[in-house]
């Protein structure tokens, strides 16, 4: 079968780009034809909030990146849209996480169906973004329109679908492993890497951050005084996607500087076994989610998590098996560490995290795809 994906990959950075060239990556190992139509402008500078949007790692090997794409020229979309149409492909697939890209997208896929070969599915991230702006559910509209089916990665974005698409084919399937970061390393030589102390144990924050994503709840509930007198310490490791004033307000008001690593910087894919290979727990203290890639980052390393029960994180953390699932709140979040730390059978847990991991695998996300390619050619046949 011969498939396209557009959206976000290499030279550009974070876990957009890591998805989808993963993804490619698996129709390419199971014998497809299969592109990866990306941007030659992403966004404008002006509205990116980090200090860069390109990777500083080496292009993906075995797969074929296409620059392409201009998220701002109304040109380049029908050029793009006719180039596509024209290729021929069985499937094309879009995997949409902002509604800014809705016109863009939504631009391309009508050129491409005038090709009656092609099916268009897309994969969805957020149809409701976590931080709204204005014009966010027109575009989201609009992308929607040209598209035939849809793959949810959360029951919560399944849900938010039934406002736009109506009686349109989706499907849950939820977000793969991310194994692309290699393999763990050794915990001695993780922390030696990150000038961290072997005595302590480690809790990690891990990912851009953004108010959505909940760090004032960790370090509110870090401030615990139960901490002071233990060898739990604190890892942040992302790079600032909001105003860093208030949290390092808080860590200068509760004292917490000695007790925590702040790598304030946009984690390197080569760098994330390193990470996650030095902590003991995860904590994902999110206000709203619909779904995290953060959280398949640490079942690919098997490191237990904690979550807050938001969006869809609790579906993929069941409670007590893999971790724990508590209210969006500092005390409960507090009380979940030490109750890992204190109360866990940690080898029971890892075996389950070991167990449940194999449910997410890429080659299920593939067999989804193309199971409900099948669908809709059915219904267009009938």
């Amino acid at each position: 079968m011969k498939v396209a994906l557009i959206g976000t990959a290499h030279p550009f950075r974070g876990g957009l780009a890591s998805y989808n060239e993963r993804l490619i990556r698996e129709f390419v190992d199971q014998g497809h034809e299969a592109d990866l139509f990306t941007f030659t402008l992403q966004y404008p500078n002006i509205l990116f909030p980090g200090k860069t949007q390109y990777s500083e790692e080496p292009p993906p090997k075995g797969i074929r990146i296409i620059p392409l794409v201009n998220s701002i020229n109304p040109f380049n979309w029908w050029s793009v849209g006719n180039q596509i149409c024209k290729a021929d492909y069985d499937l094309v697939l879009v995997k949409f996480w902002l509604p800014f890209m809705g016109p863009c997208f939504g631009t391309i896929l009508r050129r491409v169906r005038r090709n009656p070969k092609t099916t268009v599915i897309s994969i969805i991230d957020n149809i409701i973004p976590h931080e709204s702006r204005p014009g966010d559910r027109v575009f989201a509209k609009y992308f929607v329109g040209p598209v035939q089916g849809f793959i949810a990665m959360s029951q919560a974005v399944m849900n938010d679908l039934k406002g736009f698409v109506g009686n349109k084919p989706s499907v849950y399937s939820p977000h793969p492993l991310f194994d692309n970061f290699g393999q763990s390393v050794d915990r001695s030589a993780a922390l030696e890497k990150l000038g961290l102390d072997p005595a302590n144990q480690y809790l990690l924050f891990f990912g851009l951050i953004r108010d959505y994503k909940g760090l004032d709840l960790l370090l509110e509930a870090y401030a615990d005084q139960r901490f002071r007198s233990r060898n739990i310490k604190l890892i942040v490791a992302g790079e600032f996607y909001a105003d860093r004033t208030p949290y390092d307000a808080l860590i200068e008001k509760h004292g917490l500087a000695e007790d925590i690593l702040l790598a304030d910087h946009f984690i390197q894919d080569s760098d994330v076994a390193t990470y996650f290979s030095a902590c003991d727990l995860l904590v994902q203290p999110y206000k709203t989610a619909t779904q995290s890639g953060v959280t398949q980052i640490a079942f690919h390393f098997e490191k237990p998590m904690i979550v807050t029960d938001v969006g869809g994180l609790a579906e993929m953390c069941p409670d007590g098996k893999v971790g724990y699932v508590v209210p969006p709140e500092p005390s409960a979040i507090a009380e979940a560490i030490f109750r890992y730390f204190d109360a866990t059978d940690r080898d029971a847990m890892a075996r389950m995290i070991r167990e449940e991991k194999k449910k997410y695998g890429w080659e299920i996300m593939v067999n989804k795809l193309l199971a409900l390619r099948q669908q809709l050619k059915t219904e267009q046949n009938k």
